[in-house]
């Protein structure tokens, strides 16, 4: 399990995301079948945007991408970016709460959940709550079956 920071990351926050990557990784072993690896980037506007229009081909930065890898224990890459995460902050969040709900989020998506039909997005945000409440945080993550965008 890797976490990396760039240089305008704090590290405390590299730190809480790290810990809450752990705890998602024990709170999935039931449903992966076993013990499982992920890398997390944590990064500006700058490292994620060629990405997003590289591998979605949407040419503006994004707030999170995965990149599921299927090869063994590893599950893929989820790449956070931070400044955009402080951009569409939840007003009642701090920037934390942002990033490991962008965690949570990123890390189903290389489980192979998904949210374009209203199906698989109720399916994906009851996981969504579920892992936010195995991490130990509380509150209602969303309104259920909610129809916005993501």
């Amino acid at each position: 399990m890797a976490v990396q920071g760039g240089q305008a990351v704090d590290g405390a926050l590299v730190a809480s995301v790290e810990a809450a990557a752990r705890a998602l990784l024990l709170l999935l072993e039931p449903e992966i079948g076993g013990p499982a690896e992920l890398s997390v980037v944590l990064c500006d506007d700058a490292f994620i945007h060629p990405l997003n229009a590289q591998w979605r081909g949407v040419d503006r930065p994004t707030d999170v991408l995965s990149f599921p890898l299927d090869e063994g224990p590893v599950l893929g890459d989820v790449i956070i970016s931070v400044q955009t995460a402080a951009q569409r902050l939840n007003p009642n969040w701090a920037l934390e709460d942002e990033c490991l709900f962008l965690l949570v989020h990123g890390v189903l998506h290389l489980i192979g959940h998904d949210h374009h039909e209203p199906a698989e997005r109720a399916v994906m945000e009851a996981a969504e709550q579920a892992l936010w409440t195995g991490l130990g945080r509380s509150g209602t993550l969303r309104e259920p079956a909610s129809a916005g965008p993501s």
